[in-house]
């Protein structure tokens, strides 16, 4: 490569510049180049207006250029060998009104698409760092001139589509081994075809156009085995028309296009040895009088070629009597499949008997065609097609109305009538069609689907019926259900059938497409359709997944776009042999019924389930709208009534089994009693006067005590105490008659500045030694006063305090106690202690003494 850049700078034509010092100098000048772009330019001369940017000038600017540019090329190559490319970058930038080819291109790009844009120039600069380059697709563009030298660097290029562009001239140079090579649709004059062309020996499509056909050209490439050549024959073509050109061509196909506006006056042998398939378009004859003898003897000429199978006319324009001509020569010709699309017919028809002996034809095809007679004797016409002693017959986009039944039992095995006016009434009693094993009648007038029926039940051989897109419906009040036996795929898609069809299909039916309907459910009786193995009711109305109680083979099943909300959970137990199922696109509603559904689909292969999880979303409730359903969650709690009522149940169970635990364990009854109590004493205080509410402290405490422990509190605690003139308040003295024992308990501790309780092993067995208890700390809480004093008579252990006593456990656990201490020589510190915490003077004198014995 490296020898190529240097012969292509060194070629390079020196030119005289205006440098920015006004001094003159050499340039290189690269216009005629595609290496101009890769260096902007600044001033230049009038006759040249790029060239290089920041040269330096002088009389060896030339071996200056050509080392500045091998040092870029070398730099491009080491780049692209480091960019390993195994995977393929395609760029598409068609319909972008591109002028120029862009230069922000990956290194790596593959494919490049720029077809359909006003490039009018390509240069070498253009695509030189596009080393990985394999396709280059610029048709639909506005190219003038091509030199085939600006691919030499894109050594991996092997398909170039230059086709519909403006190229009147091509440059030849060696380039790369093509594969696909189109040049069509272009205005070369002579064919665009070099020498170096002969050396493509991978060559399998060769596109070419010119007005000028001439055998020295052709000639050029006739080593080569093309797969297909396409030709193109300019306006012009014919004036100076060499017949024989085309035999040196070596191809399988060969398509000829005509020019569109001239009368088919032309001598060029198409019957090419080699080509078993050709293609002619642009056919016009037999209009003004004239005939078609050209052309007639062009199809004459074919006969000498046995290796002729197929042939193809496109766009053809010429008079009812000319194309019968044109059926009757190829109907005698080699060929087995024949085609005609796009054609216009003029003219009266004139009756002759059409000679079906001798036929190689197996199929014949006729699409498109508009008749500008508007009466014609159609019976005749339908007559020449119905005998035909062919295999295949195609008529669609004609326009007929009528199809008759063949004279004889006809060898038709494929018949296609798409895009027709036929009625219910085509084949009616006819018992000809008995070898017949495909039959279409899509996008017809058909209404009835009873006739239908009729007209199948006569075709003993039918395997594949398809009907769609017409205007059927089937009324059941007709009781005409004999469809033939032997039918096996039937297309009754895009119809207007409700769900009465089901009833009556054919019994041996292997696939059967209903989309596009108006079904809003399959019936419970229905006809049994055991061998059905591929149902499509997609674009209906059902609201479930059907069951397969009916289609016990079935497969494959296609029902999406519909408006099942809660597919039925028993569907995949039901159709066990099911391998494709297409159910999205659907109005789910998830709910806690949708769960069993989605969870068997998780069952299943995802092959199975057709656009999983995509096409499967949620559409209501709103809140769950979009979501896909593998995404759908529900708690079984909330989906399981009997597992809800089990958990409430249970939950309800628990929380009484804690209640009654907490009941017996803390004692709550009692509590409640002296929670009672207090509250129907201070509510009884609350009636009382206000003058009789004003409350003093009349004693300095409260002794609450075993009886037990009676004997020291009277021998001990009271002497010791009062001597010191500290009132101490006992329940003998104090209590007042008539009251409750409550009130009266309430009413001391209220009275007293502190409550003093002895403990020991027999006050925890005493309920009113608990009560005081609980009243004193009730009113520490209350007043928010610290009147609380424990003396702990003999050791508790703590394991002997029963489990009710917690407010006991508590203020032990959290509260200094004083303990009497069994050694006499203590026993004065601890009276000075006591008496230090409960000395206080108060404001009125009281009774002497009150104390409580329990």
């Amino acid at each position: 490569m490296l020898e190529e850049v240097l012969e292509f700078l060194i070629a390079m034509p020196e030119r005289q510049v205006v440098l920015e010092n006004g001094q003159a100098g050499t340039c290189i000048h690269l216009s005629d180049h595609t290496v101009t772009d890769l260096y902007p330019c600044r001033k230049c001369s009038e006759e040249y207006s790029s060239c290089l940017r920041n040269v330096y000038c002088h009389t060896m600017i030339k071996i200056n250029s050509i080392i500045f540019y091998v040092i870029i090329v070398l730099g491009l190559i080491l780049i692209n060998i480091r960019l390993s490319g195994g995977s393929e970058l395609i760029i598409k930038r068609p319909r972008a009104n591109l002028t120029h080819v862009p230069k922000d291109l990956p290194l790596t790009t593959t494919t490049l698409d720029l077809s359909q844009n006003n490039i009018s120039e390509l240069q070498t600069s253009d695509i030189l760092s596009l080393s990985k380059l394999r396709a280059l697709v610029m048709s639909y563009n506005r190219l003038r001139y091509l030199d085939i030298g600006v691919f030499k660097f894109n050594t991996e290029l092997e398909y170039l589509d230059l086709s519909h562009n403006e190229l009147r001239v091509i440059s030849c140079h060696p380039t790369a081994n093509f594969k696909h090579l189109d040049l069509s649709f272009n205005a070369f004059d002579a064919l665009p075809i070099c020498k170096e062309f002969g050396n493509m020996s991978q060559l399998k499509f060769l596109g070419l156009s010119g007005s000028q056909v001439q055998s020295a050209s052709v000639q050029l490439i006739a080593r080569l085995n093309i797969t297909e050549v396409l030709l193109v024959l300019g306006d012009t073509y014919g004036e100076r028309e060499d017949p024989q050109c085309l035999q040196h061509i070596n191809t399988g196909a060969l398509h000829v296009v005509f020019p569109e506006k001239r009368e088919f006056r032309f001598t060029l042998d198409v019957s090419v040895s080699t080509v078993n398939s050709l293609e002619l378009s642009n056919i016009k004859c037999g209009l003004e009088n004239s005939n078609c003898s050209y052309f007639l003897s062009a199809l004459l000429k074919l006969r000498k070629n046995p290796g002729l199978s197929s042939l193809t006319l496109n766009n053809i324009k010429t008079t009812w009597n000319s194309f019968l001509d044109i059926l009757q020569s190829v109907w005698h010709a080699p060929v087995k499949y024949f085609s005609i699309s796009n054609m216009t017919l003029q003219g009266q028809v004139e009756f002759r008997n059409f000679n079906y002996s001798g036929t190689s034809l197996k199929a014949l095809s006729i699409h498109q065609v508009v008749s500008e007679v508007y009466s014609l004797p159609q019976r005749y016409i339908y007559g020449i097609f119905s005998n035909m002693n062919i295999q295949n017959f195609t008529v669609s986009g004609t326009r007929m109305l009528h199809m008759l039944c063949p004279l004889n039992v006809s060898p038709f095995l494929y018949l296609d009538f798409t895009d027709n006016l036929l009625t219910d009434m085509v084949f009616e009693d006819c018992r000809n069609l008995i070898k017949l094993k495909t039959l279409s009648l899509q996008k017809n007038q058909l209404k009835k689907l009873e006739n239908i029926i009729l007209m199948s039940a006569e075709m003993k051989s039918l395997q594949k019926l398809d009907i769609s897109q017409n205007f059927l419906q089937y009324s059941e009040k007709e009781n005409l259900c004999s469809w033939t036996e032997s039918l096996l795929v039937l297309n009754l898609s895009s119809n207007m059938l409700a769900d009465c069809v089901f009833k009556c299909l054919p019994p041996k039916v292997k696939v059967l497409d209903l989309h596009n309907n108006r079904i809003m459910s399959i019936p419970k009786e229905i006809t049994y359709l055991q061998a059905l193995q591929e149902l499509n009711v997609a674009s209906n109305s059902l609201v479930d997944l059907p069951g397969c109680g009916a289609f016990g083979s079935l497969s494959v099943l296609v029902i999406e776009h519909n408006s099942v909300s809660l597919p039925s959970v028993d569907f995949f137990q039901s159709c066990q042999k099911i391998r494709s199922l297409a159910a999205g696109n659907n109005p789910f509603r998830c709910t806690c019924e949708l769960r069993e559904f989605i969870k068997n689909i998780g069952h299943v292969s995802g092959e199975v389930v057709e656009g999983w999880p995509d096409s499967y979303r949620c559409d209501s409730p709103e809140g769950a709208k979009g979501t896909p359903l593998q995404d759908f969650r529900m708690s079984p709690l909330s989906c399981d009534t009997v597992l809800l009522m089990v958990t409430v149940g249970a939950t309800l169970l628990v929380l009484v089994a804690i209640m009654a635990f907490l009941w017996l364990y803390f004692d709550l009854p009692w509590y409640l009693r002296m929670v009672c109590q207090w509250t129907q004493t201070r509510h009884r205080a609350r009636n009382i006067p206000e003058e009789e509410l004003q409350r003093k402290l009349q004693f300095h405490a409260f002794v609450s005590y075993s009886r037990h422990d009676s004997t020291w509190v009277k021998n001990e605690l009271l002497p010791n105490l009062e001597k010191d003139g500290i009132r101490v308040c006992l329940h003998e003295r104090n209590f007042i008659p008539g009251k409750s024992i409550m009130e009266n308990i309430i009413h001391s501790i209220e009275k007293s500045y502190k409550s003093i309780f002895v403990l020991s092993p027999h006050f925890i067995q005493s309920e009113w030694c608990h009560y005081e208890l609980y009243f004193a700390h009730h009113n520490l809480f209350h007043e928010g006063s610290d009147n609380l004093i424990l003396i702990l008579l003999e050791p508790i252990p703590q394991y002997s305090i029963p489990s009710n006593y917690h407010k006991l456990k508590s203020l032990m656990a959290q509260r200094t106690y004083l303990e009497w201490p069994m050694e006499n020589s203590k026993h004065r510190l601890f009276w000075a202690n006591l008496r230090a915490t409960i000395n206080v003077k108060l404001v009125s004198q009281a009774e002497t003494t009150c104390h409580i014995q329990r």
